[in-house]
């Protein structure tokens, strides 16, 4: 028994240490809230259903191309993590929260486009909070301290946002502003946490070159 706890508790840590140190749960969780800054410009030609499916498949881009870095680059630097049930189980339950966090905001976009001034009132709020929610989930299930500041982030940025609207005239609400430096500073966290990673842990031959050197 004791030795099977040890065992959970290594698989652990080393699953903490992994997705933490590559950024690309940074990166992911950036162009994740991206849409939210690009749906509203692209709400009047689209209208406000397709506005936010639209970014269904570039979702799915992002995803495929983290993985396929993740296979290319960061495995043979790092390792390969084999995910035991419980965190399997944990991303599991992350894809669900992702996956209610983007009904939850068509549902939102349906809101404001049929009574848009409930966007201010009840509807960024409310995104806020979801927001909020989503990304404290996502900080626990990954243990990923840096999610509970993306968190406040996403929870400040429709906040501000109309803020910026009433008080400046910023057009949309303010979310492509809001939004947008939200999402860039995730997704700048995570490109520069991934360039560390590939400077300080080169590939096996090109350590050996360098040795030989």
């Amino acid at each position: 028994m004791p030795q099977q706890v040890d065992l959970q508790e290594a698989q652990r840590k080393v699953f903490r240490s992994v997705s933490q140190e590559d950024g690309l749960w940074d990166v992911l969780m950036g162009c994740f809230l991206l849409p939210f800054s690009l749906a509203p410009l692209l709400s009047e030609p689209l209208g406000d259903f397709w506005s936010s499916m639209v970014f269904l498949p570039f979702w799915g881009l992002v995803a495929l191309a983290i993985w396929q870095v993740r296979k290319s680059l960061v495995a043979p630097r790092i390792g390969v993590i084999r995910l035991g049930a419980p965190h399997k189980r944990r991303l599991t339950r992350l894809w669900l929260v992702l996956l209610a966090i983007n009904l939850v905001a068509l549902v939102l976009g349906l809101i404001v486009f049929w009574s848009p001034a409930l966007a201010g009132q009840i509807a960024l709020p409310v995104l806020g909070l979801i927001l909020l929610l989503m990304f404290n989930v996502a900080a626990i299930l990954l243990e990923y301290p840096r999610l509970h500041v993306y968190g406040l982030l996403g929870f400040a940025a429709p906040l501000v946002g109309e803020w910026l609207y009433r008080e400046h005239g910023i057009s949309h609400h303010g979310l492509p502003l809001t939004f947008g430096v939200a999402a860039g500073i995730m997704i700048l966290t995570g490109l520069v946490v991934f360039a560390r990673l590939l400077r300080s842990s080169p590939l096996p031959e090109q350590a050996d070159s360098s040795q030989g050197m």
